[in-house]
């Protein structure tokens, strides 16, 4: 029976590959306390094992996956790359240079200590830094040396099974360090900080709580209270957090205007902010249920922000009165609201004193009927699409390996940017240009997801097969030097760039923990820096008294 089976997958590798991404990404999912492997490492180690039985598939299949998977990584941290090329940007640039440099170091004094080899220092690095781009990158780069086919096929061997055995170690080494030992040395209450740095991005103090429903509303109210009163005397203490948008009387609908005088036993529809709500029942009169009469639509519209005159304008401007320096600009109607602003990618906080950019893209609230007039106020509405642009996938591709194939000799040394790299240069610049015309179709972020997903994992099942039969010889050969070196490559850095970060570059400490969770391109270390914090903070309001949720 094992045999048969054995038959089947050398005849049919296409069979062992999917079952290694179904075997491989379910061991992934495994939580052990605060790890998780992953599906890509969980994914190499189970290619690793079924990769003894001699299963190999053709190198087509895995440089093509490579390209996909880096071009989506390429294309999806386009928009933040270069939008961090500033002053702010480069301070935490500088963190992610000391990572580089520090594991370059200690790779290469491990190299010399222990005799590595080429493929082995360079798994090492990459499981050390936990960074899964590193073994695509350094096969890919093990394949164009002048070697004998068998040796560049042992040296990507060892990439795949020091990456594995190095890459375990290092992962539990830096989520403890960031979410457990790191608070401790630096003394300091992350709750608070957190909380503190929370508020000056303008959050409230009750961020702990999940809204039950959403912030922007519209309420039917039978107007008893209000009779004689003018839209304009209502609506105006407001500060147009709500705005009357229709107005029934009897079988008519007159036209809403400043002026429009309410009488007793009008249905007034109004539009805004739920916390504005309790003081409109309390002007207007009591709620009304039955709302089908007004037929009014509401939605949510996103508008890239080109107009000129709004460039620099801060986000309070766009409902201020019109005096003085604002009096040639158009005034977004009462009846509509900004309930997001989008930046590179980025949400921004929804501060008065925010000030507008170029290729904003605005979250608009309001009545349909009313979003053709207000769109071209601002800019070009963006509109979102499931469809993929593939034309424009594969350009960029094409136009990656096309660069990666240019080399230069410095010394009489030849550079290319290789596949990947050229790839990945095409990747920032297509991603760049979609975040700066979002209004323009291409592909959307699920399916880039799982470009990125299916790319890598393919790639690495590809390796680990190829390498299954090698992987044995190496973990004789280093035996427990490799973990040790996993942990303190994943340790050193990281520390440093603490010290660093604390002392000179004054950064918040929660901004610190995940800064050094992302140069050591960690998700589990981030979520488990998150999930202290959230336990801390359910601890916190459980032990005081004066704290009460409603």
């Amino acid at each position: 029976m094992f045999g048969e089976l054995v038959h089947i997958l050398r005849t049919h590798p296409e069979i062992a590959l999917f079952m290694v991404l179904a075997l491989g990404y379910a061991f992934g999912q495994i939580r052990f306390g605060p790890i998780q492997l992953g599906g890509v490492c969980g994914t190499l180690i189970v290619a690793l094992l079924v990769g003894q039985l001699g299963i190999t598939l053709a190198d087509s299949v895995k440089n093509t996956f490579f390209m996909l998977f880096i071009f989506a990584l390429g294309y999806a941290g386009g928009p933040q790359f270069f939008a961090n090329l500033d002053a702010k940007g480069l301070r935490m640039g500088l963190l992610c240079l000391i990572e580089v440099v520090v594991v370059i170091g200690l790779v290469v004094g491990a190299t010399s200590l222990f005799g590595f080899d080429p493929g082995t220092a360079a798994g090492l690095m990459a499981g050390a830094a936990t960074e899964s781009a590193v073994v695509g990158t350094a096969t890919d780069a093990i394949s164009k040396l002048a070697l004998p086919p068998d040796e560049i096929r042992q040296l990507q061997a060892n990439v795949v099974t020091a990456y594995s055995i190095t890459y375990v170690f290092g992962l539990i080494a830096i989520v403890v360090a960031t979410s457990q030992v790191f608070p401790l040395v630096l003394r300091v209450n992350l709750r608070e900080e957190a909380d503190k740095l929370w508020r000056s991005m303008g959050g409230g103090d009750d961020d702990d709580a999940l809204p039950a429903a959403p912030d922007m509303v519209g309420r039917v109210f039978e107007v008893t209270t209000a009779q004689g009163r003018t839209v304009a005397e209502l609506m105006d203490p407001f500060k147009r957090r709500a705005g009357i948008e229709r107005v029934k009387r009897g079988d008519t609908l007159p036209e809403v205007s400043s002026s429009l005088r309410l009488e007793a036993g009008d249905q007034v529809l109004v539009i805004g902010q739920r916390s504005a709500m309790v003081e409109v029942a309390g002007l207007l009169g009591r709620e009304f249920a039955d709302t089908t009469a007004f037929e009014v639509v509401i939605e949510t519209v996103e508008v890239m922000l080109t107009q000129p005159e709004w460039i620099g304008r801060e986000l309070r401007d766009l409902k201020a009165d019109r005096s003085g320096a604002l009096s040639q600009l158009p005034r977004l109607p009462q009846n509509v609201h900004v309930v997001g602003v989008v930046r590179d990618g980025h949400t921004m906080p929804l501060l008065p004193e925010l000030k507008l950019q170029r290729r904003d893209v605005l979250k608009l609230y309001g009545p349909a009927a009313d979003m053709p007039k207000v769109v071209p106020l601002f800019g070009v509405r963006v509109v979102h699409s499931v469809r993929s642009n593939i034309s424009y996938m594969a350009a960029g591709i094409l136009l990656g390996v096309f660069i990666g194939g240019f080399s230069i000799k410095l010394g009489g040394i030849p550079f290319s940017l290789g596949t990947g790299g050229g790839a990945l240069l095409t990747g920032l610049a297509f991603g760049w240009f979609q975040a700066r015309n979002p209004h323009r179709l291409s592909i959307p972020e699920d399916a880039l997801a799982l470009m990125k997903d299916i790319g890598l994992a393919t790639f690495i099942a590809c390796v680990g097969l190829a390498s299954g039969p090698q992987a044995i010889t190496l973990i004789q050969k280093f035996g427990i030097a490799l973990p040790l070196l996993g942990i303190a490559i994943a340790i050193v850095p990281a520390t440093i760039s603490l010290f660093v970060g604390r002392r000179f570059l004054k950064i918040e400490t929660p901004v610190l923990l995940g800064a050094i969770a992302g140069q050591q391109c960690s998700t589990p270390a981030l979520s488990a820096v998150q999930t202290w914090l959230a336990t801390r903070r359910r601890c916190w309001a459980t032990r005081s008294p004066m704290r009460s949720r409603t």
